[in-house]
This record gives C-alpha cells, sequence and structure tokens, in this order.
C-alpha cells in the first residue's frame, strides 16, 4: 500500500491525531522529522504534505524549507506552526503576539470559500502565540479568529491551504469537515484506507516470518488478542502464548483467560507465579518503584519459564510478538536523537529489555494502528464484541490501583470493589458508555458507622472516564442512582471500606490511573 501523504513533525503533541483523523477519512499517512522529510523529497515527492504545528518560533529557526516548495503542484497543508512557515517563505510578516490564543476559540469564515459542512462560524481549538500579520504573496485570507487574527489562509494559484488553529483536535467541531477539503478539493486524492487495507498490510508483515516459532507475552487485552489471533492465522500451531498470573488481577481478567483457552484455538498457558511478585514487593511504597519491579519481575519469570518450555520441548523461539500501537511507537521515538524537533514525551515498550535479553527479534503487526483500528480489524477477525471492546487494563494492574505498599489484604479489597462495579456496569448496560472503569484504593481511613458500632475503615475510588486514544479523558456521567448502588454495595460487601468516592478530574490536569 502506498503512503501517499507525509506528516512533516515540528513536535506538537497532537501531529499524531493528523494521521488519526485522515484515516478516519480514509487517507494513509506517516509521521517523519523535518530532517528526514527534508532529505527524501529530494529524491521522491508525496502526493501530499502535511506540516505539522510545533513549540518553537519561526524567529528562531534558520532551517532552509525551501525543498519542500519547490514543487509548485504538490498539496501542502501548513497548521499553526507550519502555517507560520508558509506565511515567511511566501513573503508575509510573522509577529510575536502580545499575547496568544489558547483552547477553545471562534472561527469566522471571511471569504465566498464555500467549505462542505462547515458553518460561517464554529468553535476550534489554538495553541499560539506567533501569528501572521501579513498575508504572503499570492495568498487570500479564508478564516479570521474572534480576536480578528489571521487564522486561514489560502494560495490562490497553488495547492496550499495555512490553518492557523487544529483542525485535527476533537475540540475543533468542523475539523475533519475542513481536513476533508484539503485531501479532496484541493489534493484530489483517491481514498486508501479502510479495515480491509488495514488487515491485508498486518496480515503480509505475519507472512514474512511464517516458519518461526513465535512467542507472545498475552495479557488478553485487545492489542494482544487481536496480534495473536492474526497471527495464528498465518503460522498456526508455531504460535505459543504465556499468561503471566501476577496475582495483581481481577477477577474478569482471569475468566477472560479461561474463556480465551475454552473458546478460541490460542495455545494459551497460565503461568501462576503470585508469591513471586508479592515477596519482590514487599515494603515497596513508591509508584515508580513498583512499576519497575513488576517489570523486572515479569522479564524474571518470562524468562525463566520460556528457557524450560524450550528446554522441554526442544523447540527455539525466534521472535517475540507484541501488541504494539502507533502511539506507543510515536511516543517512544525521539526525533532529537536524529536532531529533530521533539522531545520524547515518555518511554514505552509492552516487555521492556525482553527482546534483547532473551536474543528475540520482534514482530510488531499493529504498530501503525491507534486502538479503535485495532478493535475494527479484531471484528473483522470474528472475535466476539465484548473481547474486543474490554476496558484498557494497566500491565501492572492492582499493583497502581493500591496506593501504597501492597498486601494480600489491600488487593483483595479493589478485586472485589473492582468486581462489584464489572457487575453492575453490565446489570445497568453501561459497560459500553465508558472507555475504562475501576476501583482504587486510598491509603486513608475515615469514620463511618456499621450495625450499631463505629468503623474506622478505609476508601475506595471509583474511576470512569471516556476517551478515545487515553491522551485525554473526561469524566463519565452516569446516573446518580448506579453510582449510589455502586457504594452502597461495596460498603456492605468488602470488608474494610467504609466510604466510596467518585473521581471527577478530566485528563489533563490528572491522569487516568491514580499511580
Amino acid at each position: 500500500m502506498k503512503t501517499s501523504i507525509w506528516i512533516v513533525d515540528f513536535g506538537s503533541q497532537y501531529t499524531q491525531l493528523i494521521t488519526r483523523k485522515f484515516r478516519e477519512l480514509g487517507f494513509s499517512s506517516i509521521i517523519m522529522t523535518v530532517e528526514d522529510a527534508l532529505e527524501k523529497i529530494a529524491k521522491e515527492s508525496p502526493e501530499a504534505l502535511v506540516l505539522s504545528g510545533g513549540p518553537q518560533s519561526v524567529f528562531e529557526d534558520t532551517t532552509d524549507y525551501s525543498p519542500f516548495f519547490s514543487n509548485n503542484k504538490l498539496p501542502i497543508l501548513g497548521i499553526c506552526y507550519g502555517m507560520q512557515i508558509l506565511g515567511q517563505f511566501f513573503g508575509g510578516k510573522v509577529e510575536k503576539g502580545v499575547q496568544g490564543e489558547y483552547g477553545l476559540a471562534k472561527l469566522k469564515i471571511v471569504s465566498n470559500q464555500k467549505i462542505p459542512g462547515l458553518p460561517n462560524e464554529s468553535d476550534v481549538w489554538m495553541s499560539h502565540s506567533d501569528h501572521v500579520s501579513k498575508l504572503p504573496n499570492g495568498f487570500k485570507l479564508i478564516f479570521q479568529s474572534e480576536n480578528g487574527l489571521t487564522a486561514g489562509i489560502t494560495h490562490e494559484v497553488k495547492p496550499i491551504l495555512g490553518l492557523q488553529f487544529h483542525p485535527e483536535v476533537h475540540h475543533t467541531v468542523h475539523g475533519k469537515d475542513i481536513l476533508s477539503y484539503f485531501l479532496n478539493e484541493i489534493a484530489h486524492l483517491k481514498s486508501n484506507w479502510s479495515s480491509k487495507t488495514m488487515l491485508e498490510t498486518s496480515l503480509e508483515e505475519v507472512k514474512a516470518i511464517k516458519g518461526s516459532k513465535v512467542l507472545c507475552a498475552f495479557s488478553g487485552g485487545v492489542d494482544s488478542l487481536v496480534a495473536a489471533t492474526l497471527t495464528q492465522k498465518i503460522i498456526g500451531d508455531d504460535l505459543y502464548c504465556f499468561f503471566v498470573d501476577h496475582g495483581l488481577l481481577r477477577p474478569q481478567d482471569i475468566h477472560h483467560i479461561k474463556l480465551l483457552q475454552e473458546k478460541t484455538s490460542l495455545k494459551i498457558e497460565i503461568v501462576n507465579v503470585e508469591e513471586q511478585f508479592l515477596k519482590a514487593l514487599h515494603g515497596h511504597k513508591d509508584p515508580e518503584s513498583k512499576r519497575k519491579i513488576i517489570g523486572k519481575t515479569f522479564i524474571d519469570v518470562f524468562e525463566q519459564k520460556v528457557l524450560e518450555f524450550e528446554k522441554n520441548h526442544n523447540i527455539k523461539f525466534e521472535y517475540l510478538l507484541q501488541g504494539t500501537l502507533y502511539p506507543d511507537v510515536i511516543e517512544s521515538i525521539s526525533p532529537h536523537k536524529k536532531g529533530g524537533k521533539s522531545v520524547t514525551i515518555k518511554s514505552h515498550h509492552n516487555v521492556g529489555g525482553l527482546p534483547e535479553r532473551m536474543n528475540l527479534k520482534l514482530l510488531e503487526p499493529l504498530r501503525f494502528l491507534f486502538k479503535d483500528e485495532v478493535r475494527a480489524m479484531g471484528l473483522e477477525l470474528g472475535l466476539k464484541h465484548n473481547w474486543v471492546f474490554r476496558h484498557p487494563f494497566p500491565g501492572p494492574g492492582i499493583g497502581v490501583r493500591v496506593l501504597g505498599e501492597l498486601s494480600r489484604d489491600s488487593i483483595r479489597k479493589v478485586q472485589e470493589s473492582d468486581q462489584i462495579l464489572f457487575e453492575e456496569l453490565n446489570a445497568n448496560h453501561l459497560y459500553d458508555s465508558t472507555w475504562q472503569a475501576f476501583t482504587v484504593l486510598l491509603p486513608v481511613k475515615t469514620v463511618g458507622v456499621k450495625g450499631d458500632g463505629r468503623a474506622y475503615e478505609e476508601v475506595i475510588a471509583v474511576r470512569m472516564v471516556n476517551s478515545q486514544d487515553g491522551m485525554t479523558a473526561s469524566i463519565t456521567e452516569v446516573p446518580w442512582s448506579f453510582l449510589n448502588k455502586v457504594s452502597s454495595r461495596i460498603c456492605n460487601e468488602v470488608k474494610g471500606i467504609t466510604r466510596v468516592v467518585y473521581d471527577c478530574t478530566s485528563k489533563p490536569p490528572g491522569t487516568i490511573e491514580w499511580e
């Protein structure tokens, strides 16, 4: 499949959302660093070029971007910082703003430019200080912000569009209409992305390693399930899945794995190592310390199990299958290492360190997909809806849902309270109405009354959020009658809990998990 659109990453936190929106509109794209794009465009040309936003200023940027503009027929979209580059290159004027425009703003159409689906006034997401104060040569103004600043420009002859706002962000109400206008009316591209092409591309990658023994650290989540199902479709019994039960799971997790053992043809072996994890975690309260211990212990027990399996069955694994997704890849790559414009957001690896330690090559057939695309692929593969749409669950599990030191009793409280929340969500047909729902044990005690006596017991927090990709999240609004039922059941059925609170913090400023 030919990648038709290059997205040049100038360091915006929203860059990956551009490719998301393009895919929703039926177009493939690839994100690359500025340096890679400048080098590559001298040898080949994309069907369209997107210049993303970024944190820097054109007043401090001395890079020569002329190679991007040497082809007069190349469709170009400049977003935020990308528009300022357009403005400066084509002879306009960019000024430092006295005050910036951040967050929601009103967009007004100020020309006779007709964009299907876009009203004369709509909400958009701004994030800039510098702005184009004088139009570049050959351009006309099409959008203004409510502050009278230039918000959109288009070239009168060349297929170039500049936007000072972010159409890729969910808060820009008609962002997809504007992006569709660029792709269809300005660039005149042909759609080339669908769930069928996603599946075919991923299958081709697996076919290339057919005949090799493949190992999967199976979690049961949608990513590992789809990756394993996809891989087994090609290599059959050469795929071996091991599920590590570290004792930090919920009842629904173990039930789900046993159901997959029974209802699918995947070879899944459950490795019970609860004692080893509890012993390693004893005395540790710091969340980062707990994460590292859980990760290290996972690698230790997984490696030991696999080596024993290889010896007993006289086989040698060559590949480690992971359900790595595109956001994981983007967050793991630091363009700074290549002299790029952006910085690493976080280091990420599903089972960090394991491939190198065991001398395994990585197989990541989902690495160019987003979560919603993986779910679409799961349905395409014939997996059950409730398997594909299970809520995300962190690798450290309950280890990051007990605030402070872990004990059998604290783990039990989260397991039991989470099970009650899970049961009530399903009983009230609300499970699919929230992206993620879970309970957290807080390291505080409050006074309560149970029976005729005073109780001094711990607190459970209920967390429910809606999100598309986990980058941002809003609280799930549920009926008070539902929360009242959940609270009542937890206080009555979970020994040691006197109070239940509902976390109503969005992300940002909070994170989805508490630790």
